[in-house]
Formats: C-alpha cells, structure tokens, sequence
C-alpha cells in the first residue's frame, strides 16, 4: 500500500511539473478537443460530450469530460463552435476546467479541395488540494512517518489563465488531414513562483490527424453507407509523443473500431470501440487495454461519449446542389 501511494504520489507530482493535455482515445467524437478547424465541418449543428476514466484501480488518477456545441454558418463559409473541458488527476487533486470559443472558415481550393482554418480563444482554471502533496522531506526512511514539510505553500491554489490555439484541416472526398497548435501563449499554470521548471507556461501542443474514407457498400435513402476509415493520430507535448493508429467502420446504425497507441517510450494500449446510431443520437463505448507495465494494475481506461446531429435530412436537402466536403467525415459525425 505504501508503494502504491508513492506511485500515485509522483504520478501527480508529475503532471504538476510536466503538464499534459488529456488526449481522448474516441478523439473523432469531440473533434473541436482535437482541432479547432474542426467547427462547422457536420452537416448540421451537433452538440457532444466524452466521458474517460483512466486507471480506476489506481485510486482514479484521471478522470476527465468534454461537453461541446457547433454549427456550420453557410452564408458566411464558416463555423463555430463553443467548448468546455475538465480533468481531475489524483481523486481531486489536480483539476482543471477549460472554456473556449471558436471560429473556422472555409476555403475552397478548386473543386476537389477544401481547407479549413480554426482559432480558438478561451480561459483555463487550474486548482490543486496542496494538503494533500507528500513531499520528499516529509518521508522518514526509517519510520515511514509522514512529517511536516518546509515546502513553500501558495497563496492562491487557484490558477486563471487566458488560452488560444489554432489549427488548419485539408478536405477532399474521400482524403482528409489536419494539424493543430494548442496553447499559442504557453499559459503559466505554476502555483509557485520560485522554481523555473514551473515557471516555463504550459508547452505547446502539436497535433497532427489524417485518415481516409473508403466505400465498402453504397447506401441509398433509407440506409447509409458502409464504410471503413483508416486513420492515424500524432500528439506531442513537451517530452510525452503518443501516435494511435487503427480505423473506424460504419454499417447501417453500427460503427466499430480498433486502434493501438504507442507511447514512443513503451506500447501504451490497444483500444476497442463499438456503438449505435440511432436517429439524431449517436452512443459509443471504448476500452483501452493496457499492454505497459501498468498491465493487471491500472483497469485499463474506458470512454462513454453521446452525440447529436440535429436536422440532417434537412441540411442534406439544401446542400444537395454543390460538393458536399463533409463526405469523408463520416466518423467524425
């Protein structure tokens, strides 16, 4: 039990000193978390959230959620979009709310490509429970007591601060690609002001996304298409790299996926995902199985997400007379 709570003790230090976004196995069900450029890319307005629990057997060390809304604006060529996030590391240790606007506008390349340009402007509030920090000269290596520690307590263990990011997507019918920078500003989150490790700002966020949408079977009015979408997904922020790659398929209300996730450091997960559409709701349900060392430790993580597309066969009746780019997006939707 003792070595357990060290374990969880310097996985929370870590995310103090190496902060890191949260990055979302069903990435494609909260595509605004993932790319700004993403707004107005549904055929009509949709609103979403995600839900992921990651080791629950490690006394839930992260649990986070995004809730999101967004619409196309056709006589505008644009999209937006509106977004709120939170995380909470070490059973409340370490939480974290984001709140965020965006804006996307479209522009047409010829007839065969459309790119899409996204900003996104917002506040980030991050709040610690610093009594619950165990610092090293707390620790009695021979009692194993728990002392007082000379640690510096902050004034305010709340931090606000202003965030912005943008991003760009490539569309075509049946290709797409993206790329994403979040936190332009490298906000500072540090709750102490003597230490530089803490003093840098959030690091960048570099994202890049692309995927393909193969037709295995035509639909008609009544029922979809089937399709297969492989895609591949590339994270890096300050020293942690993650790359998923898998694909997405879709049958009539049905859609499944399989992905593996690589750490760069170590195999991560390999991610199973299955759901149901059914009218203007979508529900998907994944579980990442861990294959690190955490194997048989963690529980491994699992994602709820619902979402829904409102007015479809409208929208799809007014925009039936010019390219539709959202073709190869269907994952996405």
């Amino acid at each position: 039990m003792r070595l357990l709570l060290l374990l969880l003790a310097g996985l929370c230090t870590g995310t103090l000193l190496h902060a890191q976004d949260p990055v979302f196995s069903q990435y494609y069900a909260v595509p605004l978390q993932l790319n700004p450029a993403f707004a107005g890319s549904a055929i009509a307005p949709r609103l979403g959230t995600i839900y992921r629990h990651q080791w629950p057997n490690l006394n839930n060390a992260y649990r986070t959620y995004s809730v999101y809304y967004e619409q196309p604006i056709d006589r505008l060529n644009s999209g937006v979009g509106f977004q709120v996030t939170g995380d909470n590391a070490g059973d409340g240790l370490l939480k974290k709310t984001n709140v965020s606007a965006i804006y996307a506008y479209n522009l047409p390349i010829g007839r065969d490509f459309l790119i899409k340009i996204g900003v996104e402007a917002g506040m980030q509030q991050s709040t610690v429970d610093w009594n619950r920090l165990v610092f090293p000269d707390q620790l009695d290596a021979v009692g194993g007591n728990i002392n007082q520690s000379s640690e510096r307590t902050p004034e305010n263990p709340t931090r606000t601060n202003f965030d912005a990011s943008a991003g760009l997507l490539l569309l075509s019918e049946h290709l797409w690609f993206g790329a994403s920078l979040k936190h332009l500003n490298t906000p500072n989150e540090s709750f102490l002001q003597i230490n530089n490790n803490l003093n840098d700002g959030l690091p960048l966020r570099y994202t890049f996304q692309a995927g393909s949408e193969i037709i295995v079977k035509k639909g008609n009015k009544r029922k979809p298409d089937a399709f297969l979408s492989p895609n591949l997904l590339f994270t890096s922020q300050g020293p942690y790299q993650q790359i998923n790659a898998g694909a997405y398929a879709g049958m009539g209300a049905l859609f499944g996926g399989l992905w593996y996730r690589h750490t760069f450091g170590n195999a991560d997960a390999a991610i199973v995902m299955a759901g149901v559409r059914e009218g203007i709701f979508k529900f998907g349900f994944s579980y990442d199985l861990t294959v690190s060392n955490l194997s048989g430790y963690s529980g491994g993580a699992y994602e709820v997400t619902l979402g829904l597309l409102f007015d479809q066969q409208e929208r799809a009746r007014n925009r039936k007379k010019r390219t539709d780019w959202s073709d190869c997006l269907h994952m996405f939707q």
